[in-house]
């Protein structure tokens, strides 16, 4: 046997989430349904991650075990032809023995896209949370520079979290402009449920003036999850990059 290091992109629009569920198709299952025709077998796929329902992912990485044999050469175009429009292979090699696509993830990178426009667009509804009100880029990044570093993020998270620990470091925090697009873009070593759409939801309020950072550090000493803004909407958000 050896251990395959498989990298994915996926809109995740249709699915909830990455993780096998009972009430929804998820893209682990979805993965694994074509993994078991192409392999004649159902491997046991393990994420880098647990995506909610309706966020996407351009790097998403996951491993599973198969017979020495397994034909890479043919792999990626086989496992491409039978995958869904909307999940694509981007990588497929074989990895250390011992490796996990989860524990042996250093840091993550997420990006949040604000559609911050009057006017609606369709090619950019599914994958932005559009804001008509102009969105301040100078107290967002002020936001951005107060939650950079190591912190408890508990009350940056939703209470369905299930990670025991809540103290995470973000080594690098910001927004940027491009036209329309506001996007934020956070690194971590790692992020509690809902943290990246809580931190958004909170970056909005923060440009409206409505939080201020003093609600900020506050939020961080008590836990309290009301002292931040709104979860911001999944559609925003994309899991960019799994470092190792």
């Amino acid at each position: 046997m050896k251990r395959m290091l498989l990298t994915i992109s996926y809109d995740g629009t249709a699915y909830h989430g990455w993780q096998v569920q009972p009430n929804g198709v998820t893209v682990q299952q979805t993965l694994q349904d074509c993994l078991e025709r192409l392999l004649g077998s159902r491997p046991d796929v393990t994420g880098c991650s647990r995506t909610d329902a309706g966020v996407h992912a351009r790097e998403f990485c996951c491993h599973f075990d198969c017979d020495d044999k397994f034909p890479e050469t043919a792999f990626l175009r086989g496992l491409d032809a039978l995958l869904p429009e909307d999940i694509c292979v981007r990588d497929c090699r074989e990895a250390p023995c011992g490796f996990h696509a989860r524990y042996d993830a250093k840091g993550k990178t997420y990006c949040y896209y604000f559609l911050n426009s009057s006017r609606r667009d369709p090619f950019l509804s599914r994958y932005s949370w559009r804001i008509e009100r102009r969105l301040r880029l100078e107290p967002i990044n002020e936001f951005c520079r107060l939650i950079t570093g190591r912190h408890d993020f508990r009350a940056f998270s939703s209470s369905g979290r299930t990670a025991e620990g809540t103290v995470r470091t973000v080594k690098e925090c910001y927004a940027l402009r491009d036209g329309d697009m506001l996007v934020l873009k956070i690194t971590a070593d790692g992020f509690l449920y809902n943290m990246v759409r809580i931190i958004a939801g909170t970056a909005a309020a923060v440009s409206d003036g409505r939080i201020s950072s003093d609600k900020v550090e506050e939020a961080f000493l008590s836990g309290d999850r009301s002292l931040l803004g709104e979860t911001a909407p999944a559609r925003g958000l994309f899991l960019e990059e799994i470092i190792y």
